[in-house]
C-alpha cells in the first residue's frame, strides 16, 4: 500500500452497512452514520439525539440529559467501524471491548435535539487486537465530552 493510498478516504457507511459491520442494535446501537473515515487513522460518527430513546425516561424525565457513558459509548462503536474498515473480512464475527478509559472529561451536556459528531483517531496499535484511541464528541462546534480508551479486538463469544 503506498502513502497516498493510506490516506484516502473511505465514503460515508450509513446504518444498514455499520450494523453489518457492528454487533450493536436498539437500544445500545449508539452511531447512525460514520464519515470522513480513513482507515487505520480516524473517522467522525454522528449521533441525531432523540426524546424517544429509552435512557431519557429516567434521565432526567424533566430535563433530559444524554448520560456520559453512552457518549464514550458512541466513541468505541465509532471506532469500531474504524476498525472494521482497516481490518475488513478480518474483523468479521468479532467485537471490542474496551480495556481502558483515560482522561475523560464532559463539558457540557448533550440533550434531545442535538447532533453528536464523535471524532476518533487511532493514537497507535499493538497489531490488529489491540488499540488506544483518542476520542472527542461535539455538538455544533463545542466540545461536549473528550476521552482516551484502549479496546481489544476479540472473537464474539
Amino acid at each position: 500500500m503506498s502513502q497516498a493510498d493510506a490516506v484516502a478516504e473511505v465514503g460515508p457507511v450509513g446504518i444498514n452497512r455499520i450494523m453489518e459491520m457492528i454487533p450493536h442494535r436498539y437500544p445500545m446501537l449508539m452511531v447512525d452514520r460514520v464519515s470522513d473515515i480513513i482507515p487505520d487513522v480516524s473517522a467522525v460518527g454522528t449521533k441525531n439525539v432523540t426524546v424517544n430513546e429509552p435512557h431519557f425516561v429516567g434521565h432526567f424525565p424533566v430535563s433530559p440529559v444524554m448520560p456520559g457513558v453512552l457518549i464514550i459509548e458512541s466513541m468505541a462503536q465509532t471506532s469500531a467501524v474504524l476498525f472494521a474498515e482497516t481490518l475488513g473480512k478480518e474483523m468479521e464475527g468479532k467485537v471490542v471491548y474496551f480495556m481502558t478509559i483515560d482522561n475523560c472529561r464532559f463539558r457540557r451536556p448533550v440533550v434531545p435535539g442535538d447532533q453528536l459528531k464523535v471524532h476518533v483517531r487511532k493514537l497507535r496499535g499493538r497489531g490488529t487486537l489491540i488499540w488506544r484511541m483518542k476520542g472527542e464528541a461535539y455538538v455544533d462546534e463545542h466540545l461536549a465530552a473528550e476521552a482516551e480508551f484502549a479496546a481489544m479486538i476479540q472473537e464474539n463469544i
